[in-house]
């Protein structure tokens, strides 16, 4: 079992991506993933929405665009649930012997989205969703900021999230720099459209310091 003095979580290390649609947490989590098992690291990269079985049934419904209009709340629930089960069958487990985990989305998007994109009341929102997670929180998130127009046009097909206007995106962009600017100790935020391999060595940095890793 590997343990990372100083932070959050007593035992592995918790890192997250997130940022806005097309902005590359994908990418840059899975960069990162591999960086870290060449030093020797037991590695977990995950996902949300959808990474258990009860989350791929709440995947398809929120981003399904067939499921068309859902309440604001109802939104979020589902979302709530999806994090809940998350936490509860994939990351906490794989902490507790010393991984590090490292998730492609959690909390903050949706804190971003349904929080400041739906006008949702952020302190109800955030009670919801940290009880959900029994508010395990990340010793790391990279927010991968990009201009809306540019992340969204990188897609041919968009999902029902990806289909909402502009404006809600413009919204929750806005969401996940407040978010960072809070806590400047546990955030790193990026410029997305600098070269991934540019991108990928911030991020290995930061991790190193963080952890008190060589690099």
């Amino acid at each position: 079992m590997t343990s990372y003095p100083g932070l959050h979580t007593d035992s592995g290390a918790f890192v997250c991506f997130e940022g806005g649609e097309g902005a590359g947490k994908s990418t840059q989590a899975r960069l990162l993933a591999e960086w870290l098992r060449e030093q020797g690291h037991d590695v977990l990269l995950t996902f949300e929405p959808g990474d258990t079985p009860v989350g791929k049934d709440i995947r398809r419904i929120v981003l399904d665009p067939a499921t068309g209009h859902l309440a604001d709340r109802t939104e979020a629930l589902l979302y709530a649930a999806d994090k809940a089960e998350h936490v509860e069958k994939v990351v906490r487990p794989a902490l507790a012997t010393g991984v590090v985990v490292i998730t492609d989305r959690y909390v903050d998007t949706s804190l971003a989205y349904q929080g400041t994109g739906r006008g949702i009341d952020a302190a109800e929102l955030e009670h919801v969703l940290r009880w959900a997670t029994g508010d395990l929180r990340p010793d790391l998130t990279v927010v991968l900021d990009l201009e809306p127009e540019l992340g969204l046009g990188r897609f041919e097909e968009r999902d029902r999230i990806e289909g909402e206007s502009l404006e809600f995106h413009q919204r929750a962009r806005q969401g996940f720099l407040d978010l960072a600017g809070a806590d400047p100790d546990h955030y790193l935020v990026l410029d997305a459209s600098y070269p991934e391999v540019v991108l990928a060595d911030v991020i290995r940095d930061r991790f190193a310091l963080m952890t008190g890793a060589t690099r």
